[in-house]
This record gives structure tokens, sequence and C-alpha cells, in this order.
């Protein structure tokens, strides 16, 4: 059964590879703030969810003939009920980790699974509670994003990489935190009446 990666995140991808799948990757080529800005007032969850069911959909919409499994997901991180995406600048991701310094926030992630053979659909929301280190330096909240790491991830960290060293803790699903629930996607296979093991090819 072959899976198919509606992302082109590198920490998704890994995730996948390290527990036995090898994916086919797809851009998926979706609008988020598009998208966002058109659904109206969401929720978080709700949010991560829309964009992960674009993503798959928009993937199974542009390759017709597709024989397997089709997954999209997304990740928004939540601090003080504001929702914070991808940072892109230097100095935004450095106002976002002067703010969340020795401070707790909620990693939300949405996972939406097709499968191409019969467009049945399942999905659901993941989170995971991440807690800061209080005693980062200026200076190395200069280096970290320095490395261009934290621009192009949801929340401006990673628990994978660099980012790693400055998360203290982290309550719920770790691997939430990179943007797929590995435990959650297997519920959700098994409810497509596929058996997890079934994903292994490496």
């Amino acid at each position: 059964m072959r899976l198919y990666l509606a992302s082109t995140s590198p920490a998704r991808l890994a995730t996948l590879r390290a527990v036995g799948i090898e994916p086919e990757l797809f851009a998926p080529g979706v609008d988020e703030e598009a998208a966002v800005e058109a659904a109206g007032p969401l929720t978080p969850p709700e949010m991560v969810m829309l964009l992960a069911r674009l993503k798959a959909e928009a993937v199974v919409a542009a390759h017709p003939g597709l024989d397997g499994l089709v997954l999209g997901g997304d990740s928004a991180f939540e601090l003080d009920g504001v929702v914070y995406g991808k940072p892109h600048r230097p100095e935004v991701a450095r106002e976002r980790w002067h703010l969340q310094r020795g401070r707790s926030g909620v990693l939300h992630s949405g996972h939406w699974l097709i499968d191409a053979r019969t467009d049945e659909a399942v999905g659901a929301p993941a989170a995971a509670t991440v807690t800061f280190a209080d005693d980062i330096a200026d200076a190395e909240i200069d280096a970290y994003i320095a490395t261009g790491e934290p621009l192009q991830v949801a929340g401006a960290f990673t628990i994978d990489s660099k980012g790693a060293a400055f998360i203290s803790s982290i309550e719920g699903d770790p691997h939430a935190v990179v943007g797929l629930s590995v435990p959650l996607l297997r519920k959700l296979t098994r409810q497509l009446a596929i058996e997890w093991t079934d994903l292994w090819n490496r």
C-alpha cells in the first residue's frame, strides 16, 4: 500500500521514514492564507484541519489514478490564544522567540487521509504543549535565527533539529510537534480498513 505525502516538509518525511514508510512526495500548491481568509473565523484545530484537507484534496485532484493513501498535514502554534504560523522573516522570528521564551504554548497538527482509490476520507487533529527554556540568551536566539531553520516552521521552532536544545518539556505526542502524529495516523489508516503494517516499505 503506497502512501503519498501532500507536503514537502522534511520533518514529516523524516518521521515517516523513521517508522518504516517511504512516501511519494507531492507539493500541494494550496494558497493557505487565502483559504483561511475565505473560511472566516476558525479555532486553531479547525484551521489546521481545513488546510490539511485542502492539501490532500489538491494532490488527489492534480494526480488522478493514484493507487494508495494521500496524507495532508498542517501545523500552527498557539500562544495566549494567538495562532502563529511560519515567521518567514528573521525579525518576526526574533519577536516570537522573545515572546515565547520561558513560556508554554500548544502546537496543533491537522491530519487528513484520503484513499485515492475510493475517495473515502478521514481526519483528526493532534496537539502537544511545548514549554521553552527560561534561560535562553538573546545571543542564542540570534544565532538560531541566523541558521534559517526557524523561518519556515510553525512557531519558529523545531524539536527534531537545532531548536530541540531550547525546549524544556513536551506534554502530549512529541510527533505532533513535527506535524505528524504517528499514533493518530495509524488510527486513521485503520479507519480506512487498511492495516498500518501494510504501509511499511523500508
